[in-house]
């Protein structure tokens, strides 16, 4: 355990995000000073973090070997009452003695964020050039080169797409299906086996329904510009309960004019030919089918139980049936995965020519079976690195593709991100309005999030339940908080 005491409360959380970044390994506590009696484990550093009005310092106190030794940085001069600017300079502060420290150094700096696009973009607009945008990445947060290019060149994407679309009186729609084949590894999404569930799914499509009903009174006026149904698997249902879902759907809210509809069949366990043809027929227009990895032993230890040979069968009925806007989803960072492994899977992706693939660093949530077996065998079993990220980058530059969104999260193996790569025109636009958050999107379904955005790019939301029985029994109170959003 690695402990960190701070002299004030305030961004301890940021603090503990950089720390944890450059011990992935290690359990880091960080709490304000006197709330606690802890020490770092032995051959552990110990940190103590000093936030004064017009100085902040870090001091670093190394106890191996049972020779106590002090490394000290301290800031220029601060502005306590500058939120962003001051936040700023503790995380140089910070990443620059952990970087001493460790003799490492991180792709996105001191960036802790989710949504490094988002900086980029805002510099962009206030009328910044492409060279001084980047120059600010580097050094404000101690980006690399590769990640401040990555990360304006999405930003020009992104602007691009963003401009067709109306913030105002426009707004998208998700609908969760929380069911799933079996719950993965690595999951922490809102998930229920489907075999146990299967009996009270027409109930949830019940509830589902009056959901949609909310939105076809209450958003009448605006102008629905993606449906992403995602989950979850929705692919689960059978063609008949997808066909319902969708035919309700469009005998509710005009789809006319949408700009995307997605469906994430996602598992090739869950894909039948019969499902993609009611998808195609009733106009969805771009679907995944996602084989994170397509080598066997590693599906078998994430606990996906389709082959890699079921997710090719998949990819090529959904050819077959007329889809021609197809993403397929790679994890790298999975245990015990090589770079080898990676480019195996690679060239498999490549040869069967997806419209766009998105390449996640594995993220370790705490609420996932994943943390506790990384436990087990070990974090040196997590392999991710710059060659890797170069690789996939390659390959989607080789079909053809650009990187059109980007996000990440905490705890990603090789502080790395996540990277979606399109061909022109098929780039998922759900994908950059949620991460952009520029727009309202009311979600629907057990555990989904519904978001509205002010003119004023004020932010608020309210939750839907994540059980899925609750969901069903208190379906009136989760229209109701939305009602009580959208308000005006």
């Amino acid at each position: 355990m690695i402990v960190v005491r701070c002299s004030e409360d305030n961004y301890i959380y940021d603090i503990h995000s950089l720390v944890k970044a450059f011990y992935p390994a290690e359990e880091v506590k960080a709490f304000r000073e006197g709330e606690k009696e802890l020490n770092s484990d032995d051959g552990l550093p110990e940190f103590y973090v000093y936030m004064g009005v017009n100085e902040i310092k870090i001091q670093v106190f190394d106890r191996s070997n049972d020779i106590t030794s002090n490394r000290e940085m301290t800031s220029g001069a601060v502005n306590i009452s500058d939120r962003v600017s001051y936040k700023n300079e503790l995380k140089r502060c910070l990443y620059s003695i952990l970087s001493e420290v460790t003799g490492k150094q991180l792709p996105w700096g001191s960036l802790t964020g989710i949504r490094p696009t988002k900086i980029a973009m805002n510099k962009i607009s206030e009328g910044m050039s492409d060279e001084d945008v980047l120059t600010y990445m580097k050094d404000t947060y101690f980006c690399s080169d590769a990640k401040a290019i990555l990360a304006v060149n999405i930003a020009h994407y992104e602007k691009r797409i963003l401009s067709e679309i109306d913030y105002d009186n426009g707004y998208s729609l998700y609908i969760g299906i929380p069911f799933c084949p079996s719950t993965c590894l690595y999951c922490s999404f809102t998930s229920y086996p489907i075999a146990m569930y299967e009996k009270i799914v027409d109930e949830y499509l019940g509830a589902l329904k009056k959901e949609i009903d909310y939105v076809a009174e209450n958003m009448s006026d605006k102008v629905l510009d993606t449906v992403y149904i995602g989950g979850g698997t929705p692919t689960t249902l059978t063609a008949e309960q997808l066909e319902e879902l969708i035919s309700y759907l469009k005998s509710k809210i005009n789809l006319e004019n949408i700009k995307e509809f997605t469906v994430e069949a996602g598992r090739a366990d869950s894909i039948t030919e019969q499902k993609l043809e009611v998808l195609y027929r009733m106009g969805v227009t771009r679907i995944s089918v996602n084989p994170q990895t397509m080598n066997e032993e590693t599906l078998r230890i994430i606990g996906r139980k389709a082959t890699a040979a079921a997710t090719v069968e998949a990819y090529k009925l959904a050819r077959k049936v007329g889809f021609d806007n197809i993403n397929m989803d790679l994890i790298v960072g999975l245990p015990n995965e090589s770079i080898d492994d990676v480019s195996d899977t690679l060239k498999r992706v490549k040869e069967l020519a997806p419209d766009s693939i998105t390449v996640h660093s594995l993220a370790i949530k705490r609420a996932s079976r994943l943390a506790q077996v990384i436990d087990e065998m070990g974090y040196e079993t997590i392999n991710n690195s710059d060659d890797i990220m170069t690789l996939a980058q390659d390959v989607a530059s080789d079909l053809g593709m650009s990187p059109y969104y980007l996000y990440r999260q905490k705890n990603m193996s090789g502080n790395f991100e996540n990277v979606g790569y399109a061909t022109e025109g098929k780039a998922g636009i759900y994908n950059i309005l949620i991460m952009e958050e520029v727009q309202s999107i009311v979600a629907l379904g057990a555990g989904t999030v519904t978001k509205r955005v002010y003119g004023d790019g004020r932010i608020e939301r309210c939750d839907n339940v994540k059980d899925v029985t609750l969901y069903i029994s208190k379906i009136d109170e989760m229209i109701d908080r939305k009602r009580e959003l959208f308000k005006d």
